[in-house]
């Protein structure tokens, strides 16, 4: 069923774990209170632009498991799991979300990705034709500068810690805050 009043939330998760694990923790696998809230990340993807959220979640079960608890989680909080496999040395999230943008893009409805990867560029930037809103959703230091360059063609950028407030704790970031955003207390 198409719906045009829906934005469909596409969860890179590989790219999101990795990013938080290397980039944010220092390759210090995160906590369970240091990772991201999915339900709070769902939840803002409704309230960004105030439309119904369809919700995939792409995940890597190239090893033939799948994370039964994870998968499970992920349902109760009305995600769709996206389980996928291939070759070693296959990128089987990247390419299922590259053919997921790709059939969106003759379809109504907004989207909003969630992924830091510049591999998806070309697919997001053929999305931005002035009929929907079309967003990336990350860690905004970590934001492709390929994403960042088309804000200006309409692309929103939203962070995960600051907008979503997907997180439980504050994270170990070193990032630019606007003025308008900063908190003194959180430095003392």
């Amino acid at each position: 069923m198409i719906d045009p009043d829906c934005t469909y939330l596409l969860v890179d998760g590989e790219n999101i774990d990795a990013t938080l694990g290397n980039g944010i923790l220092g390759g210090v696998r995160p906590t369970p209170e240091q990772r991201p809230r999915w339900e709070r990340v769902r939840e803002f993807a409704h309230k960004v632009w105030g439309i119904p959220c369809r919700a995939l979640f792409f995940l890597n079960a190239s090893s033939g498991q799948l994370p039964g608890p994870f998968v499970q989680a992920l349902l109760a909080m009305g995600y769709r799991p996206v389980p996928l496999s291939g070759a070693a040395d296959e990128k089987v999230v990247d390419l299922a979300v590259l053919k997921m943008l790709e059939a969106l893009k003759d379809r109504p409805g907004n989207i909003l990705l969630a992924s830091h990867d510049a591999d998806f560029a070309n697919s997001v930037q053929n999305l931005l034709n002035g009929k929907r809103k079309v967003g990336i959703l990350g860690f905004k230091e970590f934001i492709s500068t390929q994403y960042r360059d088309m804000e200006a063609k309409g692309l929103e950028v939203h962070d995960l810690e600051g907008g979503a407030r997907a997180f439980n704790v504050a994270l170990p970031r070193v990032r630019i805050i606007p003025i308008t955003e900063f908190d003194p207390l959180h430095f003392l």
